[in-house]
């Protein structure tokens, strides 16, 4: 039977999943540990509920009658912001974390082997022809920018699109925080950004898109994994240099396979190209994989 692979980060100091279960999970991020919500762990926890009590700062319970939001309760060592680094393939980024009202902290841990590979991408992009042009890089649903910070620190110019201007400006602090700069950050609709890329003729070297099931523009557009996301790729078709390339897609949503994903991206983007396609995951002390999306990745030197 085929496996589908799979992918996790190298262990690194600043974080720890320490426990799942219970439909919740117990992470560490730096000195401070947090428990959240988390649907796909539906097996049992391995520590009681009395040493998940005991070993976190901030536990996050959700509103009544509210599917997304909720409140945080916190012992009073817990500060509002903290920061936590990352080291690994020649990066040294470090992320500042906050707890928000939607559970998150500003940072998905498990998206730390995707900035390794764009890592690793550039620097065999560069050692193979030195005199290259600058890649452009443009980073889509782009959220607190792990992914932008991983391209600018290779040396490629990004372009870095979400839709919510508070998170853009938790991106420009990562960003100052990592010694960088010249990130473009930009206010807008992906759809309509793409769309306008591509009547410009405009090509990326560089694609990376982690778009959620559903969300809303600046404007208030619309976005509907389910109904839009193949019209998406078709446009990322057509602006990524067909000759010297990475792309880089994760999809949260439960409803979507890798097999979709897969099914997808070869719908829009054809066959002949060597893909990795397959799940994210972070495992816990215990050994349990904890499921956290599908990816499908390729790129290409020139």
């Amino acid at each position: 039977m085929q496996s589908i692979p799979l992918l996790t980060p190298a262990p690194w100091p600043d974080y720890e999943l320490l426990d799942s279960g219970g439909y919740e999970k117990l992470e560490r991020f730096g000195k401070y540990v947090t428990t959240r919500p988390e649907p796909q762990a539906v097996w049992p926890k391995l520590m009681s509920e009395e040493e998940w009590e005991n070993q976190s700062h901030a536990i996050f319970r959700k509103d009544k009658g509210d599917a997304e939001k909720g409140r945080w309760m916190t012992r009073e060592s817990m500060p509002d912001n903290w920061y936590i680094g990352r080291q690994s393939k020649g990066l040294d980024l470090r992320f500042k974390l906050s707890l928000s009202s939607f559970k998150h902290v500003g940072l998905f841990p498990e998206q730390a082997v995707n900035w390794d590979y764009i890592a690793a991408h550039l620097a065999e992009r560069k050692a193979a022809n030195p005199n290259a042009a600058m890649p452009k890089v443009l980073n889509l649903f782009a959220y607190t920018g792990g992914a932008s910070l991983a391209a600018k620190a290779l040396g490629a110019d990004v372009v870095h699109v979400d839709s919510v201007k508070q998170v853009l400006s938790w991106g420009k602090e990562n960003m100052l925080a990592s010694g960088l700069d010249g990130i473009r950050w930009l206010p807008e609709d992906a759809m309509k950004f793409v769309k306008r890329e591509e009547r410009r003729g405009t090509k990326y070297q560089g694609l990376i898109l982690d778009p959620p099931a559903y969300g809303r523009g600046p404007e208030g557009e619309k976005w509907q994994l389910e109904d839009q996301i193949f019209e998406m790729l078709q446009h990322c078709a057509n602006i990524i240099d067909p000759d010297d390339h990475f792309f880089i897609i994760n999809l949260y949503s439960l409803g979507f396979s890798a097999l979709i994903l897969e099914n997808l991206m070869k719908a829009a983007f054809g066959d002949g190209r060597a893909e990795e396609c397959g799940e994210l995951y972070l495992p816990d002390s215990g050994g349990r994989k904890l499921p956290l999306g599908t990816y499908y990745r390729f790129r290409k030197v020139k």
